[in-house]
């Protein structure tokens, strides 16, 4: 039962990422062509909405549902792991159109080919985490 918060949220974010078009094959395209403020409008305000409700957890000493303080780990300086994982992670957004997060939103919708898309998600998952270990991190 206290899972249904987590659902009507993940439903809540479907309803809101299909209505502004995020999911939309047509909007990514043009945001990686450099046609269309659109998706980087989207983004934009993610990252600032993210950066905003960071800073009012540390001022207003926010916790989790489990009573613990909000920390961000610090992360190292190195810059090509994040170069080479965006890069490939960019590579396959512009290949099949659809950031990780929508492809169940796209499957909901009915978009069934993206049943391929999910599959081949899950068996990269399952690869990263077989090889993880043997990885630079």
């Amino acid at each position: 039962m206290k899972f249904l918060k987590f659902l009507f949220v993940g439903i809540f974010f479907g309803i809101v990422l299909v209505k502004s078009e995020a999911i939309s094959w047509f909007r990514i395209y043009e945001m990686f062509r450099f046609q269309s403020f659109h998706m980087y409008g989207i983004i934009g305000t993610a990252i600032a909405t993210g950066v905003l409700f960071l800073q009012f957890s540390k001022k207003l000493n926010w916790q989790t549902l489990e009573g613990k303080s909000i920390l961000v780990p610090k992360k190292d300086k190195g810059i090509v792991r994040y170069l080479v994982g965006g890069s490939i992670f960019g590579l396959g957004w512009g290949l099949i159109g659809a950031c990780p997060g929508p492809i169940y939103i796209m499957v909901g919708a009915g978009y069934m080919s993206f049943i391929i898309v999910l599959i081949a998600a899950i068996l990269g998952t399952f690869i990263y985490g077989l090889l993880r270990d043997k990885l630079p991190h």
